[in-house]
């Protein structure tokens, strides 16, 4: 591929978002719409990303920081030709093709910009533009081809909506914003100028100035309307959404994943599930998640960053930043929480937490526990209302638990504690020392029965 370097537009201000998050902050599938386009771009391996803010330029700025990205600044709103003027600071030099493309169209697929700059390669030009075919064009520039020859019609001019005489408002090819440049595009953008409705500086007035140069404009029609559709409302956003999710959903099925009801269920555009795997009405799998083969998700279950093993089964459960074995039993009603490490067959039962654990296999959580901070070896039963109290109001503070141990109901580890193999730690104990393996543990104060006082009634 010919060299080139990426320019990526995002100083605008997105009002028809309605909301104090720059447009292109807001997420679709997870991840917010410049970092799809920023993902996009960097997998053709360009030269350069130039970046340029404007509007919350400090909030974008912070969003983008540990990107391979360059950051220029468009201090006024004054047009795309104007925004892409900013980047000649730190591309006038260069002599590759410029990519430009804007921050807010998402589903842009590597593949398109790649035939863009090809097509741009084998035609020789200054300037070519993805299009589109659509049906409704309100809002578009229209492209403007000239007359038919057998090379295929020239690119005459990108008419804007706001701009374009009725003949020309009737073309339903539109342009998507997304153009290859050589490296002529700096010296036609200074002869952009604002005569316009809108008294901007019209990124698309550089195809005529080219061609009154000499230089050669050409179009390269995308595969997909929607894949080049920009982001600009909820609405849109939604729509957008909503596509995402049909495709994912439709590769699962395709790939042996059962989904019992597509329509409400949402699984993020990165989520890796295995054949055999059902996933019921109302579950939540978001980025990040990895789910082995012949699991069940059911009910309202919430799923993120986790790798969840073969034959497991989550039940109205939130696991997030966790990892399992195989043939593990969540829920109903667990909460497994970051750096949470479940090996093969255990099992967290209703209303339990566990947090920054490892447990080895065999082992249960049943009933009403908190396991935090924690080591708990192989084939270990935690009696209902287990507590680690790992946090001692400045530090957290670590509990292990050997293999083979019994922990009886409402027991309390105040940790740092260390309890060996094969210990019996009795009902409603609070552990504050370690105990050898192969021990009983007993802490809690001995029952007395007392003869009862009479009662004094109420109103003597």
């Amino acid at each position: 591929m010919k060299k080139f370097s990426a320019v990526i537009l995002a100083a605008g201000a997105g009002t028809r978002m309605k909301s104090s998050v720059p447009k292109v902050l807001h997420k679709l599938s997870g991840k917010s719409l410049i970092d799809w386009v920023i993902d996009s771009v960097e997998s053709l391996k360009p030269d350069n990303i130039v970046v340029v803010l404007g509007h919350k330029a400090e909030t974008l700025e912070k969003a983008l920081a540990g990107r391979n990205v360059k950051i220029v600044y468009q201090k006024e709103q004054l047009g795309s030709a104007h925004a892409l003027m900013q980047a000649g600071k730190v591309l006038k030099s260069y002599n590759g093709d410029i990519l430009v493309i804007s921050g807010d169209v998402p589903l842009v697929k590597p593949a398109t910009l790649a035939s863009l700059l090809k097509r741009s390669k084998e035609n020789k030009a200054s300037v070519t533009v993805l299009t589109a075919e659509v049906d409704n064009p309100f809002g578009y520039g229209r492209i403007i081809r000239g007359a038919r020859t057998e090379a295929g019609s020239a690119l005459e001019k990108i008419a804007e909506e706001k701009d374009a005489s009725a003949s020309e408002k009737a073309v339903k090819e539109i342009n998507s914003g997304i153009y290859c440049f050589d490296k002529n595009v700096w010296k036609a953008l200074s002869k952009v100028k604002p005569n316009n409705a809108k008294k901007e500086y019209y990124l698309t007035d550089t195809v005529e100035i080219l061609k009154k140069e000499g230089k050669k404009a050409a179009v390269c029609p995308a595969r997909s309307a929607f894949e080049v559709k920009g982001i600009n409302s909820r609405a849109e956003l939604e729509q957008a959404e909503q596509a995402l999710l049909d495709g994912k959903i439709s590769s699962l099925l395709e790939n042996g994943v059962t989904v019992i009801d597509r329509k409400n269920v949402y699984v993020s555009f990165d989520a890796k599930i295995g054949q055999d795997t059902v996933i019921y009405p109302g579950a939540f799998i978001g980025r990040g998640v990895k789910i082995g083969r012949s699991c069940l998700i059911k009910g309202s279950s919430f799923i993120e960053n986790s790798e969840i093993g073969d034959n497991c089964q989550i039940s109205y459960s939130y696991v997030s930043g966790a990892k399992t074995g195989n043939d593990i039993k969540i829920g109903p009603f667990s909460h497994i929480r970051p750096g949470s490490v479940l090996k093969d067959n255990v099992k967290v039962g209703n209303f339990s937490e566990t947090k920054k654990s490892v447990i080895a296999k065999n082992s249960k959580v049943n009933h009403l526990s908190y396991i935090g901070d924690a080591e708990v070896g192989e084939n270990v039963n935690i009696g209902a209302g287990t507590i680690t109290c790992n946090y001692d109001g400045e530090k957290k503070h670590k509990t292990v638990i050997g293999a083979g141990s019994f922990v009886g109901s409402n027991v309390n580890f105040v940790a740092p504690v260390k309890i060996g193999k094969d210990v019996l730690v009795a009902a409603g104990s609070t552990i504050t020392h370690d105990i050898p393996s192969g021990k009983l543990a007993i802490a809690r104060a001995r029952q007395e029965v007392k003869r009862r006082k009479e009662r004094v009634k109420i109103g003597e």
